[in-house]
């Protein structure tokens, strides 16, 4: 299976693109919503619930996993990489959100490589909003200082944004305050972006209101559709893996907090039903 993982309802916009994109797979998603949102978290804590859930993952039978997390991605991702899967699950691989969204930010083909690949073709401003974690980490800047060092990055956290929609508080007066004062030093700042990349898999879920409070000229990029594309251009380049992927057509939910309210949420956002089921993170077994 591919295992898709988030800390709550944000990856389930990721996992609607990639089944849209690539129904063939078997996916198991997994939100660990008991602990979300990871954003406000510590370094230590946001990796040993990551690899928590990639374990339970694999444990289930993922032979690749997806971090539809940017915060497990930027925080957690490099090491459970280069230290954790060598060691304990070599044949096993988990990819991340950053990488493919800075490439499309900058214009760039996946896989590019720095000074192999043409200069991208964007220039001038471009912006990522991210939880604080996302953003104090700054792996957003290090990648397109590497792949577009000529363009302009903006970062803006947005407290509180996953947690509105973790509580369904998707529009309204309230909802716009919290969206305006993250907005606003972006869009009112003199450098006005030519893109706004939404750094957080929860985003896209404020898209609507987002998009009332920026101007018309700004695209707004969400990452569903990224990282599905780029996750097929993956799996070509990668053979051997995507041949170990199930074509059953199954479709598994699970969270760490109660199903039936995760379903009914979860549902709600997504505009068609989903029957979840509730796991125990810390029963999974350990290599």
């Amino acid at each position: 299976m591919i295992g898709v993982f988030d800390s709550g309802f944000g990856g389930l916009t990721v996992l609607d693109s990639l089944v849209k994109a690539l129904p063939q797979y078997d996916y198991l998603f997994l939100a660990d919503s008991a602990r979300a949102p990871y954003g406000a978290r510590s370094l230590d804590v946001i990796y040993e619930f990551t690899l928590e859930s990639v374990e339970w993952l694999f444990d289930e039978g993922c032979t690749l996993v997806i971090l539809a997390c940017n915060t497990a991605s930027t925080r957690a991702l490099r090491n459970i990489q280069q230290l954790h899967l060598p060691k304990h699950r070599p044949d096993r691989r988990v990819l991340g959100v950053v990488r493919p969204s800075v490439e499309a930010l900058a214009g760039l083909p996946p896989g590019a490589v720095p000074g192999l690949t043409p200069p991208s073709p964007v220039t001038g401003v471009v912006a990522v909003l991210g939880t604080e974690s996302t953003i104090e980490s700054d792996s957003y800047g290090m990648e397109l200082r590497k792949l577009a060092p000529h363009v302009e990055l903006i970062q803006q956290a947005c407290p509180l944004w996953a947690a509105l929609v973790e509580a369904g508080e998707l529009d309204g007066p309230g909802t716009e305050w919290f969206l305006r004062r993250s907005l606003d030093p972006v869009v009112r700042s003199g450098r006005m972006p030519k893109r706004i990349l939404l750094g957080c898999t929860h985003y896209p879920l404020l898209l609507p209101a987002i998009r009332r409070l920026v101007p018309d000229e700004v695209e707004i990029i969400a990452q569903g559709d990224i990282v599905a594309s780029r996750l097929a251009n993956w799996l070509e380049r990668h053979p051997d893996q995507e041949a170990r992927l199930g074509r059953g057509g199954l479709r598994r939910f699970v969270t760490t907090d109660d199903a039936e309210w995760f379903s009914t949420r979860g549902g709600r956002l997504l505009g068609r039903p989903l029957a979840a089921e509730r796991i125990r993170l810390r029963q999974a077994g350990r290599p």
